[in-house]
This record gives C-alpha cells, sequence and structure tokens, in this order.
C-alpha cells in the first residue's frame, strides 16, 4: 500500500520527477539528490514500509537481488573501486526518511566520502557475554 503523505511513496510511484536508472513493478531506482559520491543511488519499493522491520521478507529478498545488479553495472559503467550498500533503520541509526531504501554508494580509492565510525573495544569477556545474548 502506498502512503500519500509519504516523500519517497511519491518518488517511488513516479508522482514526482526522478532521475530514474531502473523500474519495474516493484522497484523504482533512483539517483538521490543529495549524493554521496557520483552515482549514489537509492532503492525504493512502490509499496510503503517504514523500515526493514516491516518490509515483506520476498521483497526485502527481491531489495537485495536488484542492489547486486545495479552495483554490478554501475561498477562497469563508472568505473568505482568499490560499493557501500547502506540501509537505517530507525532514527537513532540514522534514518530520516522513514520509508525503507537502500543507498547503493559507490566507492573511488583515495576519496573520503563517508562511512567512517569510532570502532570500540570489548574485553574477550564482554565480547562473550555479547555474543551468548545475541545467540539464536
Amino acid at each position: 500500500m502506498k502512503d500519500d503523505n509519504c516523500i519517497f511513496c511519491k518518488l517511488a510511484n513516479g508522482d514526482i520527477p526522478t532521475n530514474t536508472i531502473f523500474e519495474d513493478e516493484d522497484f523504482r531506482v533512483i539517483l538521490d539528490n543529495s549524493p554521496a559520491t557520483k552515482g549514489h543511488a537509492l532503492i525504493l519499493p512502490k509499496q510503503h514500509y517504514a523500515n526493514m522491520f516491516e518490509i515483506d521478507d520476498e521483497v526485502l529478498g527481491k531489495a537485495a537481488r536488484l542492489a547486486k545488479k545495479v552495483i554490478t553495472h554501475e561498477k562497469d559503467v563508472l568505473g568505482c573501486d568499490g560499493y557501500n550498500v547502506l540501509q537505517n533503520n530507525g532514527e537513532a541509526a540514522g534514518q530520516t526518511v522513514f520509508h525503507f531504501h537502500m543507498h547503493l554508494i559507490p566507492r573511488y580509492a583515495g576519496e573520503k566520502a563517508i562511512m567512517e565510525w569510532d570502532h570500540k573495544e570489548y574485553s574477550d569477556e564482554e565480547m562473550k557475554e555479547i555474543c551468548s545474548e545475541m545467540k539464536m
């Protein structure tokens, strides 16, 4: 279902003009309007899902396969040296638009664009405790 108040629903469904690089019945892939690097694209499902917790598993799988298809093509076309595939869930994780989307960010050798974070250090005992809590 579409959300008429969601900007990404409007972009994904062609209600607002975009620089579209791919479209099928489930997704639109557009160039990000505020790119981190040349070729930074967004995969937008045409149906509204706020985040990964809400998206249908089948649609999520299609999004992952589409990401692989797009970055493989763009690597050939743009000549980038690598890729970040980024997907944020929740405000604490940096999500600002609450419509599931995936960032496909080409990376070029020597270019510092994003993806830096402070690395944490945990003792072996802390790591074992965290692992024990997280086991499924």
